[in-house]
């Protein structure tokens, strides 16, 4: 696997922050700073369905929590916009504490149908919580808070978020390349055959169910006070679903595949909605059926092995000892 193995390179990984440093400067910075915090909750649903095995349809409750909780803290303490967005990543992996501990001895759609009745009841609570969370009306006038430093322009401020985005990247990439890692990935392949090693599936489970949450968290937090407000289209069951769409576009299990199907669907979400398009659900939608019928591993997988491919025809094949012996009379 050459991009696989090209991923944990610096040429590679020095490429994609040039892209990330110079983002804003080629396109309009708030779709920028959608495009890598979308990025970062794609890599945190991937940290779960590609590396465990866990579809989530429940993720929604950590991304659009964190936002409120991020929103209340910056709106009432005045503390700086990293001490909420921290805050409200916090909050997330404690959410996750008991959605998790309840949810992960289920598999398949069934882990999928409980997580989302989780995420539905945080939009009910978020819905009905007026006092607090400002219901149908949201949060409104977050601050972007930094020590006095003025952040309200979209420029300034996705980079004063961007190294929170690579840390939770490099977090969710250090996490997968561990021997922690290594088991998340053999309970995924084989869960009977890791229990029977001694390993204790739930708890790993739940440990991975709560970082990916905390990522979500993170991802969630930093989107809120770029935008300015919290709502409850953050907490609806769509948002797990885009999330989704995108892992499924860029590749499952590949990790940077999200942040390609993150790149792909929030611009042409922009591209749609500035053409005065309304339904960009059908188009997007469209899209997604004919990546899985015609890219079966997603965009960055289906690259990925055709890279290899080439790689592995180009390569000269061994001889047997007879044709050596042949040779040598």
């Amino acid at each position: 696997m050459i991009l696989s193995k090209l991923a944990g390179r610096p040429v590679l990984l020095a490429a994609g922050l040039v892209v990330a440093l110079v983002l804003p400067w080629f396109i309009y910075p708030p779709v920028a700073l959608d495009i890598v915090c979308w990025a970062l909750f794609a890599a945190a649903v991937d940290l779960l369905l590609g590396f465990t095995g866990l579809l989530s349809f429940g993720h929604a409750a950590f991304w659009g929590g964190s936002g409120y909780a991020t929103g209340l803290i910056a709106l009432h303490s005045g503390l700086p916009f990293p001490v909420a967005v921290l805050g409200g990543a916090a909050f997330a992996a404690a959410l996750a504490v008991p959605i998790g501990f309840l949810s992960v001895r289920l598999r398949g759609i069934y882990f999928a149908m409980v997580t989302l009745a989780f995420a539905q009841m945080v939009y009910f609570i978020a819905n009905q919580w007026r006092e607090a969370t400002g219901g149908e009306n949201g949060l409104q006038g977050i601050p972007r808070e930094l020590f006095g430093l003025d952040l309200s322009d979209p420029f300034f401020f996705y980079y004063a978020a961007l190294p929170f985005i690579l840390v939770g990247l490099f977090a969710a990439w250090r996490i997968v390349r561990s021997p922690f890692g290594r088991v998340l990935m053999s309970i995924r392949d084989n869960p009977n055959r890791a229990r029977a090693l001694g390993y204790s599936i739930d708890r790993y489970k739940l440990l991975a169910f709560v970082l990916s949450a905390a990522l979500s968290g993170l991802a969630g937090g930093l989107f809120t006070v770029g935008h300015g407000f919290a709502s409850l289209q953050g907490v609806y069951w769509t948002t797990s679903g885009q999330a989704v769409m995108m892992v499924v576009l860029g590749g499952i299990g590949t990790l940077w595949g999200g942040a390609v199907g993150a790149a792909l669907i929030v611009e042409l979400n922009d591209y749609l909605a500035g053409a005065g398009f309304e339904e960009t659900g059908i188009i997007t939608g469209a899209i997604f059926i004919v990546v899985v019928l015609l890219f079966r591993r997603g965009v960055w997988g289906t690259a990925r092995d055709l890279v290899a491919a080439r790689a592995s025809r180009a390569r000269p094949a061994p001889e047997n000892d007879d044709a050596k012996v042949e040779a040598s009379v």
